[in-house]
């Protein structure tokens, strides 16, 4: 893990990172006085729009040619809690993509009339702070205390405009299950500044900087990776420890929540910014372990997708599913395959909020996301059905998509540190991936009205809802036929990373 920072002032002349994080919580503080004002609405949108200019000037200054951390910003607070923060092209990906999605999860929520706004845009700019912070920092019990204030957060959308009379149980299971998330990463976390403070006189830190130089003890390593990895494993979500995701998905709101719990995979990046470069040993030892729950994950959550009669549940487990592949990317400790599950996931995101979106204009016209009470909607809404289509083939990587450069990375990566065997079972469970998206689409647009039901009389699609799911679209293709910038951007972080495997 290189020690090696580039200062922002060396880079561009503003504090970049200060202002990607201040600018939601400023926009914050500027709705609520507007809170029932005209111009509320529109200032939201601006707000979301130089939220997005501002990461697309953070990209344009990157420089892809150097190794460590850029832009690095750092503030002596407590020992324990400087601030501390920088990027490199990993952090670069999920600060463009949080800016995207923010963007147009607002302008959905005014199409999808979630009211009250104010409310609803103070929420989501609290949320899109969070995660600025976390996709910045440098310090890990920042990490964790920012993911918790984002669940916190998360639940509230999930309360607040849930559309579901079981909201109530859906968010007790959502609660529980990322309390223990937390607490394992608090957990995992201490050990880990136990170890700095053993080595360093007493003094805590959790700088993974600091961290990084400073050898895990054979005492602690298996049990900081085994809480680490499994309080990251329930964000992601990866099988066993998926069990919240159905029943939120099934009760909670449409698309809102779901875009920023499943779009932006948090727990993908913690583990590959704090996770292995902290652990290597730990992860050399048990990556083998860990491989075999994605994989069987793979097919588990591909079989029961298969069984839903729900088109939100079955979204849930198509994530589940493919969290697996990307798992398994990860876990081959290859550069190839690293660079596979960044570009992945960042794929992910794209296709995921173009299929929930999908589904919440479809929820809006038909009242009902139940596949046997479906069908029949291409004739009346085409746009839709093409959409949703695309982004079921994104995600299971057809060419044309950056989905298929990516899952070809990890699959050759996975046949050179697993085998044969697994690699074809991985492909094998991404063709069933494919069967039960294409059923869906089959059900959902093509097949015909169940037999004495009278047909849906759908409001045609308006310019805004076109807006949002098109841009979608364009994105993900666009960075599918011009994948080379983003691995370009990857490719010196993920380099350094997998050197320190090779290692081990």
């Amino acid at each position: 893990m290189t020690i090696e920072t580039l200062h922002w002032t060396t880079q561009i002349d503003y504090p970049i990172l200060t202002l990607l994080q201040l600018l939601p919580l400023v926009s914050v503080v500027l709705l609520w006085f507007l809170r029932r004002h005209r111009w509320l609405v529109p200032a939201g949108m601006a707000a979301a729009l130089l939220e997005l200019l501002l990461s697309i000037d953070l990209w344009r200054h990157y420089d892809t040619s150097l190794a460590g951390f850029q832009f690095t910003e750092k503030v002596e607070l407590l020992p324990q809690l400087t601030y501390h923060a920088g990027v490199d092209g990993i952090s670069v990906i999920f600060i463009l993509l949080t800016a995207l999605l923010t963007l147009l999860i607002a302008l959905y929520g005014v199409v999808r009339e979630l009211k009250p706004f104010n409310r609803l845009y103070m929420v989501i700019f609290a949320v899109q702070a969070c995660l600025m912070g976390i996709f910045v920092t440098l310090n890990l019990l920042w990490f964790v205390l920012l993911s918790a204030l984002q669940i916190g957060l998360i639940g509230y959308l999930l309360w607040r405009w849930g559309n579901s009379p079981d909201k109530e149980l859906a968010l007790k299971r959502f609660y529980q299950f990322m309390a223990v998330s937390i607490l394992l990463l608090i957990a995992g976390t201490t050990l880990l500044g136990w170890n700095y403070a053993d080595g360093h006189d007493g003094s805590w830190s959790f700088d993974l900087l600091r961290l990084a130089q400073t050898p895990v003890s054979e005492t602690f390593r298996s049990v900081a990776f085994f809480l680490l990895f499994y309080g990251l494993a329930i964000r992601t979500p990866l099988f066993p420890l998926h069990g919240w995701l159905p029943m939120v998905a099934e009760h909670g709101n449409v698309a809102v929540a779901p875009t920023f719990l499943l779009g932006l995979k948090i727990g993908i990046y913690g583990l590959l910014r704090f996770v292995l470069p902290l652990l290597p040993t730990a992860v050399s030892e048990w990556h083998n372990y860990v491989a075999v729950f994605a994989l069987v994950g793979i097919f588990y959550a591909a079989f029961l997708a298969m069984m839903q009669n729900n088109l939100r549940r079955l979204l849930a487990y198509a994530v589940i599913s493919h969290t697996g592949i990307l798992i398994l990317g990860i876990f081959s400790l290859e550069h190839g395959a690293f660079m596979g599950s960044v570009i992945l996931s960042a794929t992910f995101g794209l296709a995921l909020a173009a299929l929930v979106f999908t589904t919440g204009l479809l929820f809006r016209r038909t009242h009902t996301t139940l596949l046997h009470n479906l069908g029949g909607l291409f004739d009346s809404l085409p746009f839709l059905g093409i959409t949703f289509l695309i982004g079921g083939l994104a995600i299971i990587g057809m060419p044309g998509t950056p989905g298929f450069d990516a899952a070809h990375l990890i699959l050759e990566s996975a046949i050179h540190k697993f085998g044969a065997l697994v690699t074809i079972a991985s492909a094998l469970g991404n063709v069933a991936a494919a069967g039960f998206l294409l059923w869906a689409f089959q059900r959902a647009f093509l097949a015909p009205r169940p037999s004495g039901r009278q047909p849906f009389q759908v409001v045609p699609i308006s310019k805004s809802e076109v807006f949002v799911v098109s841009a979608l679209i364009a994105v993900l293709l666009s960075a599918g036929f011009f994948i080379e910038p983003w691995l370009t951007l990857i490719d010196k972080p993920l380099a350094e990373l997998s050197t320190l495997y090779t290692a081990h």
